[in-house]
């Protein structure tokens, strides 16, 4: 099993007392499958896949990835799992500005070790923005940024993408070639896709469909 989350909780302290956003969520995924999250806003999606990319840690519960544990993880070894495993697509960019639009897409690919030239080229093209490459993020509209920022996920071929809403700044086209390529990696390499959406149609393309309501799976 590729992904095994089991018995997540999670609780924030807010103004007006703690408030509990995961209230024992459980999944699994293997290799190779795709997986939706559908939920209304604020019934802790976005929470859940921040947890499952080792960016938080819940307050109980384990969280399972090839094996390691990493909500029982320290920093360093959380980090380590996210580079060598996970890729995350979010709806903030986060792209380097210092760096070209090749080199932000090389970025995670070269600290895991796993830079393959002819991929980052590939996905470049397949992405459209082969004619960027030498432009700077701030030269880019929202919708070229955010095809480099999924491009960047996918050059290390991790083997568990988590997607917040990947295609949400994309125009409908785009976001079709998007999905194609996030399916056709997982067919082909045997990652696994989590991918958060509020789309049907999206979620419909996906393998199984799950619904997080209230902190819980309905």
């Amino acid at each position: 099993m590729l992904l095994d989350v089991k018995n997540i909780h999670k609780t924030y302290q807010t103004a007006d007392g703690p408030f509990e956003v995961l209230r024992g969520v459980d999944l699994r995924l293997g290799e190779g499958e795709t997986l939706a999250l559908t939920g209304e806003s604020g019934s802790g999606k976005s929470t859940l896949l921040h947890l499952i990319g080792g960016l938080d840690m819940p307050d109980r519960g384990a969280i399972v990835i090839n094996g390691h544990d990493i909500a029982g993880a320290d920093d360093a070894a959380r980090a380590a799992i996210r580079r060598g495993s996970v890729g995350v697509v979010f709806q903030q960019f986060n792209l380097i500005p210092s760096l070209t639009v090749a080199d932000n897409i090389a970025f995670q690919a070269r600290l895991a070790d796993k830079y393959d030239p002819q991929w980052s080229e590939a996905l470049a093209g397949t992405m459209g923005l082969a004619d960027h490459l030498r432009k700077y993020p701030e030269q880019l509209s929202g919708g070229q940024q955010q095809r480099v920022a999924i491009a960047r996920t996918l050059a290390p071929k991790p083997a568990l993408v988590l997607a917040d809403e990947p295609t949400g700044n994309l125009d409908e086209d785009t976001a079709r070639v998007v999905m194609d390529l996030m399916l056709d990696l997982a067919a082909d390499t045997g990652a696994g896709l989590l991918m958060v959406t509020h789309s049907q149609a999206l979620a419909g393309r996906l393998g199984r469909r799950l619904h997080l309501k209230a902190g819980r799976i309905a």
